[in-house]
């Protein structure tokens, strides 16, 4: 006897667009390793057929001394390919190119920052034609990402109380 394998449908209080349910396994995402090993297939190709923007940008990272934050070209982070990924900071850099899928963009988007991943998005365009403002853009939300983390670091040093001799707090 076979089993009947039925259609999971959406509640319709959900959105279209919101992040799918995380599985708490691997990386944060239920993915084949089959699956992961096209993903970074795609990335490598990504990475060889570049776009000026992201040539532009890439240059630029690779000229400035960021410290120990190094932003890594077309990463794969979980199931989703993002333009530019610092692991330290948990920031994403997504460049919005003409004629590109926002719908999916934004599935990705929610996806990353169920998980603390923070996306900056920026225009191809404005990467071509004014570069300085947009690195100072990025300098800036690299501040703002290390504040948070700061931040979110006293306060779990201010929650944790140390352990008396017997194990209890």
């Amino acid at each position: 006897m076979t089993t009947r394998k039925t259609l999971q449908l959406r509640s319709p209080d959900e959105a279209p667009d919101a992040a799918p349910a995380l599985k708490k396994k691997g990386r944060g995402w239920e993915i084949s390793d089959k699956r992961l090993d096209v993903l970074h297939e795609q990335a490598r190709e990504m990475r060889r057929d570049s776009s000026p923007a992201h040539k532009a940008l890439a240059e630029r990272f690779a000229k400035a001394d960021l410290g120990r934050y190094k932003f890594t070209r077309h990463a794969v982070v979980g199931s989703a390919i993002v333009d530019f990924n610092c692991h330290n900071l948990g920031m994403a850099i997504a460049i919005d190119e003409e004629g590109q899928n926002d719908a999916l963009a934004r599935r990705r988007d929610k996806s990353l920052e169920s998980v603390g991943i923070r996306v900056m998005r920026i225009k191809a365009s404005d990467i071509l034609e004014n570069i300085d403002a947009v690195l100072q853009r990025i300098t800036a939300g690299m501040r703002m990402r290390i504040a948070h983390k700061q931040d979110a670091r006293r306060e779990h040093h201010r929650n944790s109380k140390p352990r008396g001799k017997d194990g209890t707090r």
